[in-house]
């Protein structure tokens, strides 16, 4: 587990030189294997298993189902879509290895509450716009557990569509180069354009798609976009150097993650969906802060994955989300 903050302030850790980083070592390590940065980044934010032990875990299988609990009279059947914000890597326990599913991420916390008839967790670490409706891996599309039952359905995605576990693993490692000023910005702002806007604007008419396709398969769901919680500092403070981001690129990658949240919750309120804002109420919990506040790991976790949300932040996001099935 990587220090706290408060343990930075009380001594002066000597920090290691660029080369010998763990940030750029687990980098390094992964390109040098002939894998390419977002695939990299995967490996070092998620701690992805290998091809071969992913092998070791035996295949993924159909999407985890829940049999009736006590059916809720509002819900008959809730069905979650969504990459590893959803899905919960590194959580205990793990019931799909090959997706990074918990059976503690906020959908199963969300159907402890409501007791719906039937849960279907469709959410896999990695999964973008096309795989609602292509296999992902062994993981069938996520929009076959999506049938014309179905009355309650979260979806949370579009982070992969423009490669956050690409930007992440390129800020790392810059961050563990340069800490001062803001190198991994400027290196997405060649030419005066801002790259990740675009990409953001992109992945806009793709997120139209997944809502169409939802109400198509399922329209008579109630649905929820959900949206991605706070990972850095509102307040513009630095993160400890275990974080390995530059001064200028953490306040930075935190207002991209923003930009993204509100396109998500412009295409939302656009197709007749709810957006549900779980960034709000993690403001203040995000991975510089010490074990015990943060909601949020660094890159050194242990039971979560780098840069995603432990349990205590799945268990907030159940209650944003409950929250809003019972407006």
């Amino acid at each position: 587990m990587s220090a706290s903050p408060s343990s930075f302030a009380r001594t002066a850790p000597r920090r290691p030189s660029p080369a010998r980083h763990p940030a750029v070592r687990r980098v390094r390590a992964a390109l040098s294997a002939g894998v390419s940065l977002p695939v990299a980044a995967a490996l070092v934010l998620a701690g992805a298993p290998t091809a071969s032990s992913v092998g070791a875990h035996g295949k993924a299988g159909a999407h985890g189902e829940a049999g009736a609990h006590g059916k809720a009279e509002a819900v008959a059947r809730y069905v979650a879509l969504g990459d590893s914000y959803t899905s919960g890597p590194g959580i205990p326990e793990q019931t799909d290895e090959n997706c990074g599913r918990s059976d503690h991420n906020y959908p199963t916390l969300v159907t402890a509450a409501l007791a719906p008839g039937t849960f279907a967790d469709a959410s896999c670490g990695g999964a973008t716009t096309a795989e609602m409706t292509a296999p992902q891996g062994t993981a069938p599309p996520q929009f076959d557990a999506l049938n014309e039952s179905t009355d309650l359905v979260t979806v949370g995605i579009g982070g992969n569509d423009i490669g956050f576990g690409g930007i992440v693993a390129r800020c790392v490692l810059l961050g563990a180069l340069v800490p001062n000023g803001a190198p991994c910005k400027a290196s997405y702002s060649l030419g005066g354009s801002d790259e990740l806007a675009a990409r953001i604007e992109a992945t806009a008419t793709k997120i139209d798609e997944v809502l169409r396709g939802i109400q198509d398969r399922s329209p008579g769901a109630r649905v929820l976009v959900v949206g991605y919680p706070a990972l850095l500092p509102e307040d513009g403070s630095n993160c400890p150097r275990t974080v390995s981001l530059a001064s200028g690129d953490a306040p930075w990658l935190r207002d991209t993650e923003k930009r993204l949240n509100s396109m998500l919750a412009e295409r939302a309120e656009a197709s007749g969906a709810e957006y549900v804002d779980t960034y709000t109420g993690s403001v203040g919990h995000d991975l510089c802060k010490p074990v015990g506040t943060r909601w949020a790991e660094p890159l050194q976790a242990v039971d979560a994955a780098g840069f995603h949300p432990n349990a205590a932040g799945h268990q907030a996001m159940s209650q944003a989300v409950l929250a809003a099935v019972r407006r």
